[in-house]
């Protein structure tokens, strides 16, 4: 039984990877910096949301799954996966070192007969210079670029059902990383590493700017008044070449705009599309709240209830969401925001909300949510309340 160490294991990416792991058999350690997520997993909780979790959960942790803070866990690992991903800094910069960094901070806990996996985003060739710190410490490597291509609550399933590329810096660590996701994945998919670096950020930014042309679309005909969701069921309704096309929301969370940043740095900011998808999807916060401004003449003073705060409905993760925009947007205005959030047990509820509101936005769809007949000014882009 193969032994697997994830390195950051107790996050959004670590704990879907490695319980998918342990439901095939493998022995697993989860290791990571916080104390608190581990006594979680060690105690059969998760820190977050996530479907099919507990089960397997339940079933594995103490058995053949752990979580640990003690990194010399790493030296009895046969395979060793990285989950960091490259985060950008301000100006929309990769910060390669960041990853890096927590490469060099392991590896004296390694060996050269490991193979050794990055898992989450990474920029364009950040693979081939972890390859050479490895060579430069043992001499060879056994490194693979296998990125992880779930949603966010759904990992699980989504590693059991959905292709799984593959990529290494040699032919051995291919063959190693193949028949290691042949366990878990119905199908693996070999590309070179660049190209399968690039999959991975085409994929997100593809999304981003999926969601930016109906944001803007979205935007163009509020502006004049018009029912963009008429126009939207109009344009797909039996007509095939528009069933995918995407609806209006709030698009954001930890991935879609960071890895479309990296893309545009890859490509010395020619990607016009991305930025300009960016700028449009940022926007949208600034144009809700104008929209309620129109309504109701005049913010100043007025109780706005905010209702959702995470990134995507139906779950708690909050990183990177729009929402935080929104209240910032708000209170320049100098409006009094009240937010809720039914995943956030530190906000307010949001029939208590909705009573003290003078106006609502909708930030997150969440299914509590759908039900709701707003009897004050309200701003929906998601097209449930009206």
């Amino acid at each position: 039984m193969n032994k697997i160490c994830i390195i950051g294991g107790c996050g959004h990416v670590g704990i879907p990877l490695g319980l998918a792991f342990a439901g095939k058999g493998f022995e697993v350690v989860l290791l990571d910096i916080s104390q608190k997520s581990v006594d979680l997993i060690n105690s059969k909780k998760l820190p977050f949301l996530e479907e099919g979790a507990e089960e397997l959960l339940e079933k594995h942790s103490g058995k053949n799954l752990f979580a640990t803070t003690d990194c010399n866990v790493v030296k009895d690992a046969e395979i060793v996966v990285f989950v960091t991903g490259t985060p950008v800094d301000e100006h929309h910069n990769p910060k390669i070192k960041e990853v890096l960094n927590v490469v060099k901070q392991y590896l004296p806990y390694m060996n050269e007969n490991q193979l050794v996996i990055l898992r989450s985003t990474i920029y364009p060739n950040c693979t081939e210079i972890v390859d050479n710190l490895l060579k430069e410490k043992f001499g060879k490597s056994k490194l693979a670029f296998c990125p992880e291509r779930i949603l966010q609550g759904r990992g699980i399933e989504e590693i059991y059902n959905l292709p799984q590329i593959v990529s290494a810096t040699s032919e051995g660590a291919l063959l190693e990383a193949k028949k290691l996701f042949s366990k878990i994945a119905p199908k693996v998919i070999c590309l070179d590493v660049k190209e399968a670096e690039l999959a991975k950020l085409m994929t997100n930014a593809w999304r981003y700017l999926e969601f930016a042309i109906a944001n803007q679309f979205y935007m163009m005909t509020e502006k004049e008044g018009l029912d963009f969701y008429k126009i939207y069921n109009a344009m797909r309704d039996d007509y095939p070449r528009a069933q995918h096309f995407a609806r209006a929301g709030l698009a954001a969370g930890p991935c879609l705009f960071k890895d479309t940043m990296q893309l545009s740095a890859f490509s010395k900011n020619q990607f016009f599309l991305g930025q300009s998808a960016m700028l449009v999807n940022e926007g949208l916060p600034n144009f809700l709240v104008s929209c309620l401004e129109q309504k109701m003449k005049t913010l100043k003073n007025k109780k706005i209830a905010l209702l959702g705060l995470s990134f995507k409905p139906d779950n708690d993760d909050t990183r990177e969401s729009l929402s935080f925009k929104i209240i910032k947007e708000l209170e320049f205005k100098l409006a009094h925001v009240i937010v809720s959030d039914v995943y956030d047990k530190n906000t307010i509820d949001y029939k208590t909300a909705l009573k003290e509101a003078d106006g609502v936005i909708l930030g997150v769809p969440h299914k509590e949510y759908l039900s709701i007949k707003p009897e004050i000014p309200f701003v929906d882009c998601y097209n449930v309340w009206r």
